[in-house]
């Protein structure tokens, strides 16, 4: 039985394939897990990824994976995937398909290629353009060519850019991310991000160490969001929520959520710079 608090990547039985009911989404994700590995770039404090290791994703098994979504489609599309699995009326509707998993999905040198046979199978279900198509990343690998080759072909897909920004200060980002950064970085890969895809910042916030982010994170935050007004960085949005399942990284006894109220603060303070805002507290 699907629950928006079970993502598990082996639900369906699947190697790149599985199902989310998706509490931000509002119905049914696809997500396409190409980290089958566990292996990421960065090792966010909040991930739920068992096993998590550093490095990238391995080799793609185009053929595999097309086989996958095609016969996971079919069973949601003229199969009795609902009913099986016990899916609330509300719930019931394709609402993306999502390019996400268990570490950085643009790691994958096939990634454009990804995208394409995404394109390709969407057709073929009368699908393409009636349902998003999202990535989900941190945004590392943006400038490296096949990234850019497959943000474009996304672009025209009805596709969009989750780019994660859960810090703008370096200790933050270290701290958070586990990465060296700075905001000009940030901005960079944001801006060449926007420039290939319609782009959404996503952002997660949490209690740390019995403590909310500190009012210099806040600012520092609410900054960076000026930049990209005043350096014409057009991101469509935040998308700002917390955890809502348990870390699976050593700090998971320091990570606790927090009240809806704090991120309804922040929201008001994102909204009076114009931009657009969604909670999933």
């Amino acid at each position: 039985m699907l629950t928006t608090t079970d993502h598990s990547r082996d639900k369906a039985g699947l190697t790149y394939v599985y199902p989310v009911l998706s509490r931000r989404a509002g119905g049914l994700s696809i997500g396409i897990n190409l980290n089958i590995n566990n292996a990421c770039n960065w090792r966010c404090i909040y991930c739920q990824v068992p096993d998590l290791i550093r490095g990238s994703a391995p080799a793609v098994n185009l053929d595999k994976l097309g086989h996958e979504l095609r016969n996971f489609l079919a069973d949601v599309v003229h199969g009795d995937f609902y009913d099986r699995e016990e899916v609330p009326d509300e719930y019931r509707i394709i609402k993306d398909i999502a390019i996400s998993g268990n570490g950085e999905p643009t790691t994958a040198n096939e990634f454009d290629q990804v995208v394409n046979l995404i394109e390709l199978i969407l057709k073929e279900y009368g699908l393409l353009n009636s349902i998003k198509c999202v990535l989900i990343t941190n945004g590392s690998m943006v400038n490296r060519i096949h990234v850019k080759k497959g943000l474009r072909k996304l672009a025209n897909m009805n596709g969009e850019v989750w780019f994660k920004i859960d810090s703008a200060t370096p200790t933050g980002i270290a701290t958070i991310n586990q990465i060296k950064g700075s905001n000009i970085s940030t901005l960079k890969r944001l801006k060449a991000s926007v420039d290939l895809c319609p782009t959404w910042i996503q952002t997660c916030v949490f209690i740390y160490k019995n403590k909310p982010p500190s009012k210099s994170e806040t600012e520092a935050y609410i900054n960076l969001l000026k930049a990209t007004i005043s350096r014409e960085i057009l991101i469509k949005g935040v998308l700002l929520y917390g955890v809502e399942r348990p870390s699976l990284q050593p700090e998971v006894k320091a990570i606790k959520k927090l009240p809806e109220s704090w991120l309804q603060e922040l929201a008001l303070r994102i909204n009076e710079l114009s931009l657009d805002v969604t909670i999933s507290p």
